[in-house]
């Protein structure tokens, strides 16, 4: 549902649940606030468990201070009024605890953003804050400054982050987005050296215009598509293979036509109707396609035999897009079987580089390539054919990064992957 049809306390209790529900905070910790058009602030309460909240526990407290709830707000009211003082185009607030960002902030560093055009452009400038004491004005005052000084996400001193958007929904996808790459970062860095993306991409990020395909009424193969797709995403979702703001789902609908994800709609709440009908250079009125829906038209041009593709940055694998190791696939017959190679392409943008990226990737061949800081291509007959290759891709990748600790890989001997090509006929 639309955020601006919820009331605040239904759109914190929601965005609360959320962050709980994924393990981006803990019963006691976090807090999140809305600053409403009146000038009162609608604030999680104090003290409450944050995997049980109900509408009636928020906080509603006004400009002069009195306050309307059951409880007591949360302890760290302080400096959700001093960020909403110091900047009135931040209306909403997100403060948790989530491990990888509680691990740059315990060693007082910032993840580097520059590794994910996404997530450049979604969290913007981060800043630090110095360490005062949870729910202290010292403490309002450290992270107001920080806010004031122009970042949109800030990292507090051995405690947690803050992040601010012009509504809650923004404040979730950029708090949610920099968890993210925080996470990736970490598994990268245990990997090899970091990469990453082309200063001019970051700061001019390319986008694709489309043109409008003729309007028609929609068949019942295409509703059949769109219902698979939004399944398909919030999937994804759910196991953290994608992110609010991350993450290109399409499937085949006739010829070269294909419906596509929309661009920046969170993930978890897609509905049939926001995707869009896109066909080459053209998509249906009043559509905004992916990022990626280009690159998506020329693998359909290209490959017919391909029937979906998605283009996706889960942690684990992504930690081989933004650093310098190649991933094995030689670990287990799944592996091997489900994504092959898996070979890793150097830099290319997803829209300057389409047709190049196209000829990359081939059903039978190269199904899964792994694009340096851009994330997953993969392709597949149909949406489940894909999803497993990502679902596998994902579970390899975590695994090699598991077996570090435990000693050297021992990969797959050729003799083994020539038996699995002879007995599933993959050189036919």
């Amino acid at each position: 549902m639309e955020s601006s049809w919820l009331h605040p306390r239904e759109e914190l209790v929601r965005t609360m649940a959320r962050i709980y529900r994924y393990n981006m905070t803990t019963t006691s910790g976090g807090n999140l606030s809305i600053h409403d058009p009146d000038g009162s602030i609608w604030i999680t309460p104090s003290r409450l468990d944050k995997g049980r909240l109900r509408a009636s526990d928020m906080v509603q407290v006004f400009p002069d201070g009195s306050r309307e709830g059951t409880v007591a707000p949360s302890s760290e009211f302080p400096f959700h009024k001093a960020i909403y003082r110091r900047r009135p185009d931040i209306r909403a607030v997100v403060h948790a605890h989530p491990g990888a960002l509680v691990a740059y902030s315990i060693c007082r560093q910032m993840p580097d953003l520059r590794v994910q055009s996404h997530a450049y452009e979604v969290c913007r400038k981060i800043a630090y804050a110095d360490y005062a004491p949870p729910g202290s004005d010292e403490l309002g005052d450290n992270i107001a400054d920080a806010f004031a000084g122009g970042a949109d996400c800030v990292m507090l001193e051995n405690h947690g982050v803050v992040v601010g958007g012009s509504d809650l929904q923004d404040a979730f996808q950029r708090f949610e987005t920099l968890e993210f790459v925080a996470r990736t970062l970490i598994h990268a860095h245990r990997l090899g050296s970091i990469t990453s993306v082309p200063t001019e991409i970051l700061r001019h990020p390319p986008r694709a215009e489309f043109g409008v395909l003729v309007d028609r009424a929609p068949c019942n193969r295409e509703r059949e598509l769109r219902g698979a797709i939004c399944d398909f995403v919030r999937r994804s979702y759910e196991k953290r293979l994608l992110i609010s703001t991350a993450g290109a789902f399409s499937a085949r609908l006739d010829g070269n036509e294909f419906v596509v994800t929309p661009h920046r709609r969170d993930r978890m709440e897609i509905e049939r109707d926001k995707l869009v009908r896109t066909r080459g250079g053209s998509c249906e009125a009043g559509g905004q396609p992916s990022r990626a829906a280009l690159l998506h038209a020329r693998i359909y041009e290209r490959h017919p035999d391909v029937g979906a593709v998605i283009l996706a940055q889960p942690a684990a694998a992504s930690a081989y897009c933004v650093s310098s190791a190649e991933l094995s696939t030689r670990t287990i017959p799944e592996s091997y079987l489900v994504l092959l190679d898996a070979p890793k392409v150097p830099f290319s943008c997803i829209v300057n580089d389409a047709d190049a990226l196209a000829d990359h990737i081939d059903l039978k061949r190269r199904p899964v390539i792994l694009i340096q800081n851009e994330g997953a291509l993969i392709v597949g007959r149909d949406l489940l054919d894909a999803f497993d290759r990502l679902e596998v891709l994902e579970a390899t990748a975590e695994a090699l990064q598991l077996s570090q600790s435990l000693g050297e890989l021992v990969p797959m001997p050729d003799q083994a992957l020539a038996e699995l090509r002879e007995a599933f006929g993959m050189d036919e």
